[in-house]
C-alpha cells in the first residue's frame, strides 16, 4: 500500500534510536544556561508579521526570502519564528519583566522555520537553543555570554571549535563605513553576484556575508569595520577582548563577521567546528543588539545574546553521542497466558511502575515462545511467567535474562519487598562484574 505522503522537504523525524540524544542535549544546554542565572521562557511558534519586519530588517534574506508568512482566518498576517530573539523580547516586553530585577536572563529551545535549501546541518524546520541578556551595556555582559557560549562547547567536549569576534560598530560609526564600502564595491561590481548588486544599494556591509567565490575573493580586501569604530565602540571592543583574555577564553578577531540579521551592533561572535563531518558554524549568530528593544516598543534598552542550531551541535559531536545515556532497558518483563494473568501482570507492572521501574507487559496475546523471544529482544532484565498455576499458588518465578537464573518470588503482599530484594542483588553482582 502506498504511503499518503511522506514529511515535507526541509524537515525530518526523530526516532527513537536518536531522540534520547536530542533530549540529552537540550537538558545540558537548559542546564548550563542556568548555571549563569538565565531562565527558560517558551514563546508561540507564531507571531504577527510586523515582529519580524522590525526586528530582523525587511533588507534581510530571511524576510525577503525565507520566511514562512500567511494570513490567518481573521485575515491576519501571521509568520512562523525565522528566530528566537524577537519573540523573547516580545514577551519581556509585554510580560514587563524589566521591571523586575535587571539584567533579565532568558534561555529557551524554539522550533524555528525558514525556506531554504536543505542541506547538511540546515532544514527548514529546525531546533534553536537561544540566550538573551537584556538590561546590560557593560562589556562584561558581552564576556558572560561569549564565556556561556564557550562553556557549553567545552561542556560538550567539543574541542575542535573556536571563537570569532568582531565589532560592527553602532549607527554612528557604521554610517562612514558603508560609505567607504559602498565605495570599493562600486569599482568591482561587474564581479558581484546579483544579490550582493542589490545589497550594494541597501546595506553593502552584507556584501561580506555572501558565501559566493567572486564575491569572497572581492571581499578579502573590503575595508575594515575595525578601522571605523568610533571612541566609544572602540573601547567598548578592547574591554569585551580584556575579560574574555582574564578568562583565558581563546578567540579571534575577524573583521569579515557582520551577521545576517540587521539588529546587532558592537560585539557580534561566532563559533566555529573543524570536526571533520561538520566543518562550519555551529553558532552563527551570537552579539549586541542595544537598539532592538526600542525598535519594538519598549524604553531604550541595550541587550545581547546568541542561538546554536541544536541540529549542527550534534553533527559536531559525531562519534561523541555514542556516550550519551541510550534510555532506562525495560527491568521486568511479564509473559502472560489468559486473561487472567494479563489483569494480574497489569496490576504488579502498575506497583513496579511507581516504584520507578520500566515494565513492560505483553499486549498482543502471543504464546509464551514469542514473549520471551520478545523479552530478549527489548534486552528486559528480567522476565516473569504467569499463567494458571502461578495464579493458583500465588507464586512465580523470576528470570534473569542474561543467564537464565530463575528465583521464586511471591504474588502477594510481599512481592514488591522481594522484587527489591532480587533486584537489588542483581545490580551488586553486575557492580562486582559477577
Amino acid at each position: 500500500m502506498k504511503l499518503l505522503t511522506s514529511a515535507p522537504r526541509g524537515t525530518q523525524d526523530i526516532l527513537p534510536k536518536d531522540s534520547y540524544k536530542w533530549r540529552f542535549v537540550e537538558n545540558l544546554l537548559l542546564d548550563q544556561a542556568s548555571k549563569f542565572q538565565f531562565k527558560e521562557i517558551r514563546t508561540p511558534v507564531f507571531e504577527h508579521t510586523e515582529l519580524f519586519l522590525r526586528s530582523v530588517g525587511q533588507d534581510t534574506d530571511v524576510v525577503q526570502k525565507e520566511m514562512y508568512t500567511f494570513l490567518d482566518k481573521g485575515n491576519r498576517s501571521i509568520t512562523l519564528r525565522p528566530e528566537g530573539t524577537a519573540g523573547a523580547i516580545r514577551a519581556m516586553l509585554e510580560h514587563n519583566l524589566c521591571n523586575e530585577n535587571l539584567p533579565v536572563r532568558l534561555s529557551y529551545i524554539d522550533s524555528c522555520y525558514r525556506y531554504e535549501k536543505p542541506q547538511s546541518g540546515r532544514w527548514r524546520e529546525f531546533s534553536q537553543f537561544g540566550c538573551e541578556m537584556i538590561g546590560s551595556s557593560d562589556p562584561l555582559a558581552d564576556a558572560e555570554v561569549i564565556s556561556l557560549c564557550d562553556s557549553i562547547f567545552k561542556r560538550l567536549s567539543l574541542n575542535e571549535t573556536y571563537i570569532e569576534i568582531n565589532s560592527v560598530g553602532c549607527p554612528k560609526c557604521r554610517g562612514k563605513y558603508y560609505e567607504s564600502l559602498k565605495e570599493y564595491f562600486e569599482k568591482n561590481k561587474d564581479s558581484l553576484c546579483n544579490t550582493c548588486l542589490s545589497r550594494l544599494e541597501r546595506n553593502p556591509m552584507r556584501i561580506l556575508d555572501c558565501k559566493k567565490s567572486d564575491c569572497l575573493k572581492i571581499a578579502e580586501n573590503a575595508p575594515s569595520i575595525l578601522d571605523f569604530l568610533c571612541s566609544e565602540c572602540k573601547e567598548h571592543f578592547e574591554e569585551v577582548k580584556k575579560y574574555l583574555d582574564v578568562a583565558e577564553i581563546k578567540y579571534n578577531v575577524n573583521p569579515k563577521i557582520v551577521r545576517g540579521l540587521d539588529y546587532y551592533t558592537k560585539t557580534v561572535f561566532e563559533v566555529i567546528s573543524m570536526h571533520e563531518g561538520s566543518k562550519g558554524l555551529v553558532c552563527g549568530g551570537g552579539g549586541r543588539y542595544d537598539n532592538l528593544v526600542e525598535e519594538l516598543g519598549g524604553p531604550p534598552t541595550p541587550a545581547l545574546g546568541f542561538g546554536l542550531g541544536i541540529g549542527r551541535i550534534l553533527l559536531a559531536m559525531g562519534d561523541l553521542l555514542n556516550f550519551i545515556p541510550q534510555y532506562k532497558a525495560c527491568d521486568v518483563y511479564f509473559a502472560t497466558l489468559g486473561e487472567e494473568a494479563k489483569t494480574l501482570a497489569f496490576q504488579l507492572a502498575n506497583i513496579l511502575r511507581d516504584s520507578s521501574f520500566v515494565v513492560e507487559c505483553d499486549t498482543l496475546n502471543r504464546k509464551l515462545k514469542p514473549q520471551m523471544k520478545y523479552a530478549d529482544k527489548i534486552a528486559a532484565k528480567f522476565a516473569i511467567v504467569l499463567g494458571e498455576e502461578e495464579i493458583n499458588s500465588k507464586k512465580a518465578k523470576i528470570k534473569n535474562m542474561a543467564d537464565s537464573s530463575e528465583k521464586p518470588i511471591s504474588l502477594d503482599n510481599d512481592f514488591l519487598k522481594e522484587f527489591f530484594e532480587i533486584y537489588t542483588d542483581f545490580e551488586k553482582n553486575k557492580l562486582l562484574g559477577n
